[in-house]
């Protein structure tokens, strides 16, 4: 963990842990969105002054950056276990359950921090637009990867489009994410990863 040295208003030092500061810092962006969250309630949030949060992270784009890895890290691991299943349709129910958790846990705000943030930047000239829009892009790859060896092992038909289905699983999952942020329950969203399955029988 790495604890930093930093000088409040008055110049006195103070111990600043970067790791904890950080894990705040995600949950009020989590709660409120990008766009929502002012310099005001990050400072609060993390106990630290604005020339601390600059020197310590940069702005609060490169801050949010920083919060999109640790979020990746600590609430999506089940996307790095799923592609690790046997089969493409265990993949695709290993994901999906695991986003349901993630949006159903009521330690969290009932929300995809991606989806939400990708909502809010709507403008494709926006740095963090094109930031976010790269991070689904290699995630849609990584999924559209696992696909391909499922054609190539035989688990898969070899008609099948691995894009195109990496594209729906993605679809159904940042859908689900709106669904819980406008008060869906655990069971609707289970609903849906029921139907989701069922379109996906034929794998």
């Amino acid at each position: 963990m790495e604890t930093r040295k930093l000088h409040t208003a008055q110049g006195r030092p103070r111990a600043f842990d970067i790791d904890e500061a950080l894990e705040k810092a995600l949950q009020v962006f989590w709660r409120k969105g990008y766009l929502g969250t002012s310099l005001t309630e990050l400072t609060e949030a993390m106990g630290i002054n604005r020339p601390s949060l600059y020197a310590a992270f940069g702005n609060k784009e490169t801050l949010f950056r920083k919060v999109l890895d640790l979020y990746q890290e600590q609430q999506t691991p089940y996307m790095a276990q799923a592609l690790k299943e046997p089969t493409a349709r265990k993949v695709i129910e290993r994901m999906m359950y695991g986003v349901v958790d993630l949006l159903t846990n009521p330690d969290n705000p009932p929300r995809c921090l991606y989806a939400q943030t990708v909502l809010s930047c709507a403008d494709p000239s926006d740095p963090l637009y094109q930031e976010l829009a790269e991070r689904r892009i290699l995630i849609e790859a990584t999924i559209c990867d696992r696909f391909e060896r499922a054609i190539a092992e035989g688990d898969l038909s070899s008609d099948t489009d691995p894009a195109a289905l990496a594209r729906f699983v993605l679809t159904v999952n940042f859908g689900m994410s709106v669904q819980a942020s406008s008060g869906a329950s655990r069971a609707d969203l289970l609903q849906v990863v029921e139907m989701a399955l069922q379109a996906c029988s034929n794998l």
